[in-house]
């Protein structure tokens, strides 16, 4: 597998109910070991890349490498097991199942991609514990606090150990002290076999990733990039 765990080749994106073309031509490579920071103005397509980069969403021409596998978007069934095996996703929102608790939330990811669930829980216990959440594991989204819901979204986004994490503004609805909490939490995340993507409005956690990326009528530019440490 070469160093790069994301390559956008030519990507245009055009939703057809409004004629809005937000990328045309859209070239990047994203490299293992690195995070990445998305930033730009309301509007730009943070957003949408992530949903491109998750494969939830299609671009109308070009094509998208994950993990060396060149993504064929007709193929529903593979590109599920691949975001499965491979992608951990954070959302603004959290998107909790909220008639589940917070332990089964985290451990249904993990049946996504194994029958074990004995497996799947014991895993989701050590996660919920290693975060400090244990004593909260029964609770539900509903009866947890927003940083609390948003570390229960992490867990779940690790579950499956995934080699790309992709976050898409995750602490938009937290104040600074749980939004630098969830920061600290998530780069503590990075190794040399994964490559975390987040998108931002806050400048101040932008610039703590190693590459500093803008999305600015339609194009990617890079701001800042720091080697690995």
């Amino acid at each position: 597998m070469n160093n790069f765990y994301i390559e956008l080749n030519k990507i245009s994106k055009r939703f057809n109910k409004n004629n809005v073309k937000v990328f045309r031509n859209l070239t990047f490579k994203f490299k293992k070991g690195k995070i990445y920071s998305i930033v730009g103005p309301s509007g730009s397509g943070k957003s949408t890349l992530l949903n491109l980069l998750s494969l939830i969403d299609r671009p109308t021409s070009g094509n998208i490498k994950i993990l060396n596998n060149k993504i064929n978007f007709n193929k529903f069934s593979i590109n599920d097991s691949i975001r499965a095996n491979n992608i951990g996703i954070i959302y603004q929102d959290k998107n909790l199942l909220s008639d589940f608790s917070a332990l089964e939330n985290i451990f249904l990811a993990r049946l996504a991609i194994t029958n074990d669930e004995n497996k799947a829980y014991v895993e989701a216990k050590k996660l919920i514990n290693k975060i400090g959440l244990s004593k909260r594991e029964n609770h539900y989204p509903s009866e947890l606090s927003g940083g609390e819901a948003q570390r229960i979204a992490i867990c779940r986004a690790l579950i499956n150990s995934p080699k790309i994490i992709l976050a898409d503004e995750p602490t938009g609805n937290l104040d600074q002290k749980k939004a630098k909490d969830f920061f600290k939490l998530l780069f503590k995340l990075k190794n040399k076999n994964r490559t975390i993507i987040f998108a931002t409005h806050n400048l101040y956690f932008a610039k703590m990733a190693d590459c500093k990326l803008s999305l600015n009528n339609g194009k990617i530019i890079t701001l800042n990039e720091r080697s690995n440490k």
